[in-house]
């Protein structure tokens, strides 16, 4: 007995040993990155509580919101933007050693940089804008050779910007607008996009050496790759006649490099891919790396037909293997040419990767060439929801319920935690993807309308898929954040029903009027007919009563009547529901003409069996 005894504490301290060598454990057994991450939430004032799940009892910080780690359990991201966060943000965010990205924007956070970011060797992305940082940039930052996107505007930082940012050999995009930095602007060949505007002390390029003398303080100015070396305004007319005639010699090379091209293309009578950044660099702004096509080629096997796993309104998407093994999802947009001019593609991939969120699909990287856009992403090892709920075994009551959250929170991250905001616009079971433990992934978010704060909606043509359309879309064009409710309320009916949208009611005759149908058999309480059958009785009858209230809630007619995705999310918590549902009755008698026609001819258009439905199930319209 006491041998068995020993090989147990043997076995422990070996574990203990073990954990420590790692670097995850402290001294006390307490995981490091939990005490950092409490240390961080401790620093800060939280108003709206977005920190409240933090727990410094905690094992492992992964399921914490805005907390992102990797596959083997580290954090490599924090994300708390637009969240009214006040403050300071404490040093003790350099024990997070495994961060990638840090996105801070938007928030009241003020007192100094902490000079101890400098430490976090990984570090790709920093995002500290629109906050209250005082103080001179600390000199440490400049030890993060990895780091690619770092943005400090709109602060209120001091001093002048070292000429050490130059040995950030990485750094590809960097914003220091609208601070009140001073001194001259040092030389920065390496970085793509360099902005300084709304910097009132700072001086003009090429006035160094002068101690800015002879040039008066510019009040603002950007400067990026193409702009280092602009002269002075003390320029002969000798300068700039030279600068005049190299660029008419570079565009008559230009424009007889392109004819030669058009020439050998008609000769040979076959399509040439170009990749326009084919001899660039490797990475981009953010996280995304840039593709060759010829990579992804070999990736999906030339787009093979065997490799295609989805198809949609905006592409296919095919399954590839990078030569390191990666297995990813390549999306093949259609129409490459006319998605829009190079730097608008790329500029607006950038800023869609920094939408970071454990409920959001990632964005790896990107192609484009003259005809092609392509987006890679990590494949999804489950699929779509609305493959799953067709495929045996069926999808427990617990997992469905886990999946309206998930994608709940998705959502909710997009429209009021992303800036700009986003606008899905085609929320179906389709779009939401299952990982390896079956959690909710939002996909094609992407590819979506992004929306600065202050606009209210969006006018298009319809694009989205016939049955999740709000109504006010289909009608004017206009989407907003209530149309995406609207499409999660027919989400929620989905995985409830194991039905697709234009399915429900089909068994009852009902299939012309699908919400008509919903809330009768609801007021009925006859909500066992809309179950899935697969489930057979395994399901919570008051969880069921919920999602379905929730469901009926968020299709509402009147958008104004829809509640908000972070409500949502409360009433699948369990809070607020009953107060939500009496009030939605009491606006049901007070409607105006807009109510006053029956929901059956409101929603017959979008479930007839017309021409409309037998072509496609997409709507197709400009992005």
């Amino acid at each position: 007995m006491g041998k068995r005894v020993d090989a147990v504490l043997c076995c422990l301290a070996f574990l203990s040993l073990w954990a420590s060598a790692t670097g995850l454990l402290s001294a006390k057994g307490i995981n490091y990155e939990v005490l950092a991450l409490m240390d961080i939430s401790r620093s800060l004032k939280d108003p709206h509580n977005v920190l409240e799940s933090w727990d410094e009892t905690a094992v492992d910080p992964c399921s914490w919101f805005m907390v992102t780690c990797s596959p083997d359990g580290l954090v490599i991201g924090l994300g708390t933007p637009s969240q009214d966060l006040s403050g300071i943000l404490s040093p003790s965010i350099s024990n997070l050693t495994n961060l990638q990205f840090v996105l801070l924007q938007n928030n009241k956070i003020s007192g100094q940089i902490p000079s101890e970011l400098g430490r976090l060797q990984k570090l790709k992305t920093l995002d500290l804008s629109n906050n209250f940082f005082t103080g001179q940039l600390p000199n440490t930052l400049y030890h993060l050779k990895g780091l690619q996107y770092l943005r400090l505007n709109n602060n209120s930082l001091t001093g002048a910007i070292p000429s050490a940012l130059a040995n950030m050999t990485q750094l590809a995009f960097l914003d220091l607008s609208y601070n009140n930095l001073s001194g001259p602007v040092p030389r920065l060949h390496d970085i793509k996009t360099f902005n300084v505007v709304g910097n009132p002390l700072i001086c003009a390029p090429g006035t160094e050496n002068d101690g800015c003398r002879t040039s008066s303080p510019s009040p603002s100015y950007t400067l990026n790759n193409s702009q280092n070396s602009q002269p002075s305004g003390t320029t002969k007319s000798h300068k700039i006649a030279l600068a005049f005639g190299s660029s008419l010699g570079c565009i008559c090379l230009l424009i007889l490099g392109c004819g030669f091209l058009l020439w050998w293309r008609q000769r040979h009578n076959q399509q040439i891919f170009f990749d326009v950044y084919e001899h660039h660099e490797e990475l981009c702004l953010g996280n995304l790396k840039k593709f060759q096509l010829k990579e992804l080629q070999i990736a999906t096997n030339n787009f093979s037909s065997k490799n295609l796993i989805g198809k949609g309104g905006f592409g296919n998407v095919y399954k590839g293997y990078l030569q390191d093994g990666t297995v990813v999802a390549v999306k093949r947009l259609k129409d490459g040419n006319a998605i829009g001019g190079e730097i608008q593609f790329q500029t607006e991939v950038e800023m869609i990767s920094l939408a970071v969120h454990r409920n959001l699909l990632r964005l790896y990287g990107f192609c484009m060439t003259a005809t092609e856009r392509l987006l890679v992403y990590p494949y999804m090892s489950n699929g779509s929801v609305a493959s799953r709920l067709k495929a045996k075994p069926a999808l427990d009551w617990g997992t469905r319920k886990r999946i309206a959250l998930g994608a709940a929170r998705g959502l909710l991250y997009l429209h009021e935690q992303c800036d700009p905001k986003i606008i899905h616009r085609d929320v179906k079971a389709a779009n939401i993807l299952l990982d390896d433990y079956c959690e909710a992934v939002v996909g094609d978010f992407g590819l979506a309308k992004l929306l600065d704060h202050q606009d209210s909606h969006v006018t298009t043509a319809v694009r989205g898929t016939v049955g999740h359309i709000a109504p006010e879309y289909l009608s004017t064009g206009q989407s907003s954040e209530k149309t995406d409710v609207f499409g999660f309320g027919i989400l929620l009916l989905e995985l409830i029903s194991g039905q697709r949208a234009l399915e429900f009611g089909k068994a009852a005759n009902q299939k012309g009027v699908m919400l008509d149908w919903v809330k009768k058999i609801h007021q009925e309480r006859k909500l066992d007919v809309l179950v899935d059958k697969d489930l057979k009785n395994n399901y919570d009858r008051i969880e069921l009563e919920e999602m379905v209230r929730v469901a009926l809630l968020c299709t509402q007619y009147l958008p104004s009547h829809r509640p908000k995705m972070s409500e949502v999310v409360r009433m699948l918590e369990g809070d607020g529901l009953a107060e939500k549902w009496e009030a939605s009755h009491r606006n049901e008698s007070t409607r105006g003409r807009a109510n006053e026609f029956s929901s059956s001819e409101r929603y017959s258009d979008l479930t007839d069996d017309s021409s409309l439905l037998v072509q496609a199930m997409e709507l197709s319209g400009p992005r």
